[in-house]
């Protein structure tokens, strides 16, 4: 009798997306270039010059380039994720940069368990990159991990924009492109479709070469126009959330935002909050 994990078995029903097969595809075009870009984000949007000293948890690490990107810092890394192919990625990454280091540590466990993360300690940086939206649980997990920050520490997130009718439609969508072999054919047919010819709109029409356009993509975080669409379309779970609940969330917490970057259409507001004394 074949005995399924609580991941598998959402995968299974159509609940959840399999983000970890994704990054297990990007990893294979990660190089130095793109590990630097990661690098830089982080120093810029955290407006620090390194991370010596720091310990540092990456909550859904993914692909684990942002894990890399800390440790190359200087950070004490802590990297964590649900699915279990996105820990593959992170230790491959480990085993390949830094085998035999104690002070980067790599588990599989859930950001809605408790228990798992009080295990851990407390932490400089408590990074999560549109991760939380994808737990089913969004408010619960941004509540559990503000219980991860030391005194001073800060909360590096990112959020998927509360586009109102618009993310009720992209819902549906994703729900549709999870439910099995057909609906993928037939969600992904008709966006990635919908999204190059967008690109080629876009980049023509201001003048620019849409394939310097992709090849250049590495310079948004490291990451890559294909993969981070098959993210968007097939992520489930989703939800969303507007700036004010955001902002007033963190601040009745005892958090003062230092930073915050947003977008008026797709994709993810970003946001730094500094625990305050």
């Amino acid at each position: 009798m074949n005995s399924f994990s609580e991941h598998e078995l959402e995968v299974l029903e159509g609940k959840r997306f399999e983000f970890g097969k994704n990054w297990l595809q990007f990893i294979k075009t990660l190089n130095n270039e793109r590990v630097k870009v990661a690098e830089k984000s982080l120093l810029e949007f955290l407006n620090i010059e390194n991370l010596k000293n720091k310990r540092f948890v990456d909550v859904g690490s993914g692909s684990g380039l942002f894990s890399l990107a800390a440790k190359n810092l200087g950070a004490d890394v802590v990297s964590f994720d649900y699915d279990s192919s996105s820990v593959a990625c992170t230790n491959i990454l480990k085993n390949k940069y830094y085998e035999n280091d104690n002070n980067w540590k790599v588990f599989q466990g859930s950001v809605l368990d408790k228990e798992f993360l009080s295990s851990h300690g407390k932490f400089d940086i408590v990074y999560s990159w549109g991760v939380l939206h994808h737990t089913g649980k969004m408010w619960e997990a941004m509540e559990n991990i503000i219980t991860l920050v030391n005194s001073e520490g800060k909360v590096f997130i990112a959020l998927y924009n509360d586009q109102g009718a618009t993310s009720k439609k992209w819902l549906k969508v994703k729900k549709m492109y999870n439910s099995g072999f057909l609906g993928k054919l037939i969600i992904g047919s008709v966006f990635y479709t919908y999204f190059f010819l967008n690109l080629l709109f876009y980049t023509l029409k201001n003048g620019k070469s849409p394939i310097k356009y992709i090849k250049e993509y590495k310079k948004n975080r490291g990451m890559s126009v294909f993969y981070d669409w098959r993210d968007w379309i097939g992520g489930l779970p989703f939800e969303v959330a507007s700036n004010e609940k955001v902002v007033d969330f963190f601040i009745k917490n005892g958090f003062a935002l230092t930073k915050i970057r947003t977008t008026n259409g797709l994709g993810c507001n970003q946001y730094v909050f500094e625990k305050k004394l």
